[in-house]
C-alpha cells in the first residue's frame, strides 16, 4: 500500500477504513466484538493507516471499539474522529459546535480511543447557529494543547472551508464522493486543491451499490439506512443498473472487481484524495486494498466519467432532512 499526503503534510494509507458500520447503519450489529478487533487489526496488517470513527457513531462505542482494537498498533496509525452532535439519550438530537462544546467532547473522545491525541478531528457537520471563524478556533486551541494534531470538516461547502483554513489549517475535508455522487466537483475540490487541503471521500462505493452487489430485489435488513435513502429506493436502484453494468465489464475486462475500480477512480483523481470504504469484512479489507494496485488509464477514467455523465442517477443520496445539512 503506498502512501498519499493530505494536508499539512499528514501520510496516510491510500485507501483508508471507514469503521462506522461496525457499529451502526447496516442492520443487525455483528455480535463478536472480538471479529471486529481483528478486522481492524487485519487492515493495519494490511498497509491501512487511516481509521475514521466518530462519538455519534453508536454513539460512542465505535470510538471504544477503535481504541481497544488499534492500542497496539498505535504508533502504526492516523486515528480521525469527530465532533458536532448533540447526544442525549443514546441518540444525536440536533447539532452542537459550541467551542465550549467541542473542548468538552474531545476530551471524552481521547478517553474512549484511550489515546493521548487526536490525529485528526472533523468536524462533523456545519453548525449554522456557530461561526465557523469559533469552530476553527477552538479546534486550534486543542492542537496547541497537544490534544489534536490536525483539523479537519464533513461535508462542508467551499466558503466554509475558506472561512474556517483562514483561522486554523483544515488539513482534509471529508465528503461523499464516488461515481455516483459528483457533489464535491464543481467548488470544493477545487477550493481544497488551491489551499493544498486533502479530500477524504466516504462512502466512496455508493453505500454497497458500486460494488455490483446491491439490485431492486435486495431487501434491506432492519436498521440498515439504505432503506431511508431515496437513491435505494427499489424504483432507483433498477434505474440505476446501467452504470454498474458498466463499471462491471470494466472490472472483468482488466480482471478486476467492480468495487476497485470505483476506488481506482477516486484514485485517479487527484493524488491528495483518500477513499475510505467500511467494511466488516477482512476479504473485503483485502478487495479494497487491492485497489491501490489497479491503473485505469486515462481513456479508462475519461469514459467512466462519459457514462456515469450520460446515464446520471436517480434518488437523492439522503432523504430531506440529512440534504439540508450538506454543503453549508
Amino acid at each position: 500500500m503506498h502512501a498519499r499526503t493530505l494536508g499539512q503534510g499528514l501520510q496516510v494509507s491510500a485507501i483508508g477504513l471507514g469503521a462506522m458500520g461496525m457499529s451502526q447503519g447496516y442492520g443487525p450489529n455483528p455480535g463478536d466484538r472480538d471479529e471486529m478487533i481483528g478486522v481492524l487489526r487485519g487492515a493495519v496488517e494490511r498497509g491501512i493507516t487511516l481509521v475514521d470513527t466518530a462519538e455519534v457513531y453508536g454513539p460512542y462505542v465505535n470510538e471504544e471499539l477503535v481504541g481497544e482494537a488499534l492500542a497496539p498498533v498505535r504508533d502504526q496509525v492516523v486515528i480521525a474522529t469527530k465532533f458536532g452532535w448533540r447526544i442525549e439519550g443514546g441518540r444525536s438530537v440536533g447539532l452542537n459546535s459550541r467551542p465550549e462544546h467541542i473542548r468538552k467532547v474531545a476530551d471524552e473522545s481521547l478517553a474512549r480511543l484511550g489515546i493521548d491525541v487526536i490525529d485528526l478531528y472533523y468536524q462533523h457537520r456545519v453548525d449554522p447557529d456557530v461561526p465557523i471563524e469559533d469552530v476553527a478556533g477552538a479546534v486550534g486551541e486543542l492542537v496547541a494543547a497537544g490534544k489534536v494534531r490536525h483539523f479537519g470538516l464533513s461535508e462542508a461547502g467551499a466558503s466554509t472551508i475558506r472561512r474556517a483554513h483562514a483561522v486554523h489549517p483544515v488539513t482534509a475535508v471529508q465528503s461523499e464522493y464516488s461515481l455516483w455522487t459528483r457533489d464535491p466537483e464543481p467548488a470544493v475540490l477545487p477550493t481544497c486543491a488551491e489551499l493544498g487541503i486533502g479530500f477524504v471521500p466516504f462512502s466512496p462505493l455508493g453505500k454497497g451499490f458500486l460494488t455490483g452487489t446491491v439490485d431492486a430485489s435486495t431487501e434491506f435488513a432492519a436498521g440498515d439506512i439504505r432503506s431511508t435513502i431515496p437513491r435505494f429506493a427499489a424504483e432507483s436502484r433498477d434505474a440505476n443498473q446501467a452504470l454498474v453494468a458498466h463499471v462491471r465489464d470494466l472490472a472483468t475486462a482488466k480482471g478486476a472487481t467492480p468495487g476497485q475500480v470505483a476506488l481506482a477512480w477516486l484514485l485517479a483523481q487527484q493524488p491528495w484524495i483518500v477513499p475510505i470504504p467500511g467494511t466488516r469484512r477482512l476479504s473485503r479489507i483485502e478487495e479494497n486494498a487491492g485497489a491501490a494496485a489497479l491503473a485505469l488509464s486515462a481513456d479508462e477514467v475519461a469514459d467512466l466519467d462519459a457514462v456515469a455523465a450520460r446515464i446520471g442517477v436517480v434518488g437523492n443520496r439522503y432523504n430531506d432532512a440529512g440534504m439540508a445539512m450538506v454543503g453549508l
